[in-house]
């Protein structure tokens, strides 16, 4: 019997030897993919830990040959093929420290096309970037990218000195990109929440809401719970919300789970931004998260929008 334990023993010692102990995660895991496929989650998983990894060529392995346009809405850094995203990673990637790193925390969508938001940490660029991503796929490759971030929370001055002028801000954002299209359900709802917050018709957008949906503003710092407050919030802020008068959509991403559209508004300060969206089990919004470059808003524009969000 004790030449038997110790036999045990030394084969229990040999396998913890030999089984590698679990590696801590690369970056958080805190990612939400309830409204995304597991493709989608697949693929980007495998897409942010490249990034994360510092590998420039293993990164852009997920963008197509033929066609890319990523686009940072908010500098207004244009890219429009896969060589130029990999010559801006191998400049940037290797002086990036290990503590740098990109992951994602919301993925609506599928590998036709997907709203994702992520963070990217201040080692990667000199301020923290938390953005929300209009991406379009075309035969398994991302062939559109486009980042939108607020200003303010990177540093307004910071980000100003990084901000194309607005005579040279790029033009092209390539919204009718040849990709595999974003679902019936998504663009239907998209295009009536767009159409709502153009007209000032607060009543029309709420009805789209579940009741105990979340609406989220990261550039003025809103949260807003509930159906009926949300409605409230809309009929005083809508007149001066940059996706609300004057607003048009433009490009529309995402599954019958959830995804987004893209906004421009000629009419406003802030020219673009973006709106995702996430669907109930009833097919209402339960979810609304918008972001857009507050640092091109005046101080007391911004100020006052804010002050709106009080209920009086």
């Amino acid at each position: 019997m004790k030449h038997a334990a110790i036999i045990c023993t030394a084969a229990a010692a040999l396998t913890l030897a030999v089984v590698p102990l679990r590696a801590e995660p690369l970056y958080p895991e805190v990612v939400v993919t309830s409204h995304a496929t597991p493709e989608a989650a697949a693929f980007f998983k495998s897409y942010f830990t490249s990034k994360s990894q510092h590998k420039p060529a293993a990164t852009t392995d997920h963008f197509s040959e033929a066609h890319l346009t990523y686009i940072d809405a908010a500098l207004g850094w244009p890219f429009y093929s896969k060589k130029g995203m990999t010559d801006l990673f191998e400049q940037y990637m290797p002086k990036w420290p290990p503590t740098g790193l990109s992951y994602p925390t919301r993925i609506s969508g599928d590998t036709h096309s997907a709203l994702v938001a992520f963070t990217d940490t201040p080692e990667l660029f000199g301020g923290e970037i938390r953005i929300l991503a209009a991406i379009d796929f075309k035969d398994g490759k991302i062939v559109r990218w486009i980042d939108y971030w607020d200003g303010r929370s990177f540093g307004a001055e910071a980000a100003a000195k990084f901000r194309t002028p607005p005579d040279k801000f790029p033009t092209n954002f390539d919204y009718d990109v040849a990709s595999d299209g974003a679902s019936a359900k998504i663009k239907d709802v998209a295009q009536k929440l767009a159409a709502a917050f153009a007209a000032g018709d607060a009543q029309g957008a709420d009805a789209l809401f579940s009741y105990d949906a979340v609406f989220l503003d990261r550039a003025s710092r809103v949260r807003i719970l509930g159906k009926l407050a949300i409605g409230k919030y809309l009929s005083r802020t809508l007149a001066n919300l940059p996706y609300g008068k004057g607003a048009k959509l433009v490009h529309v991403v995402g599954s019958d789970q959830g995804g987004g559209y893209e906004w421009t508004n000629a009419e406003a300060s802030v020219k673009r931004g973006i709106i995702s969206i996430e669907f109930d089990g009833s097919g209402q919004i339960d979810r609304l998260d918008s972001t857009w470059d507050n640092g091109v808003m005046s101080d007391a524009d911004l100020q006052a929008l804010v002050l709106q969000s009080i209920e009086k």
